[in-house]
């Protein structure tokens, strides 16, 4: 898979992964934190989240954080993702499009797309 590459500073969360993956009920360890996005990170599989399906803390947290990201770099990031087919395709595949994206997570090769749907 290509590297995915951002110029805006993006809101990133730390997720347990395979607890995230395995059982969205488990408890992920969230750590917040607004990051430049990751230019050299090589995405190796992503995953489409729907912000309701995350844990309460967490889900607050990430609200949080896109209540403080900007208009403009909601879109740049939207940008970004149009512009990679790959991550496209996977929110064509949940019926889903950028617009809807509100954060993304990018860890261990693991895109994670979080979208807030109606």
């Amino acid at each position: 898979m290509r590297t995915l590459t951002a110029s805006v500073i993006v809101a990133t969360l730390s997720l347990a992964t395979p607890a995230f993956v395995q059982a969205q009920g488990a408890s992920p360890q969230p750590q917040a934190q607004e990051a430049p996005a990751q230019s050299g990170a090589v995405i190796r599989s992503i995953q489409v989240v729907d912000i309701k399906q995350l844990q309460p803390e967490v889900r607050a947290k990430v609200e949080e954080i896109v209540a403080q990201t900007s208009e403009e770099d909601l879109q740049s990031l939207r940008k970004s993702i149009d512009a990679t087919p790959e991550a496209e395709s996977a929110l064509k595949v949940k019926g889903l499009t950028s617009s809807q994206v509100v954060a993304i997570n990018i860890a261990d090769g693991v895109l994670t797309m979080i979208a807030k749907t109606a």
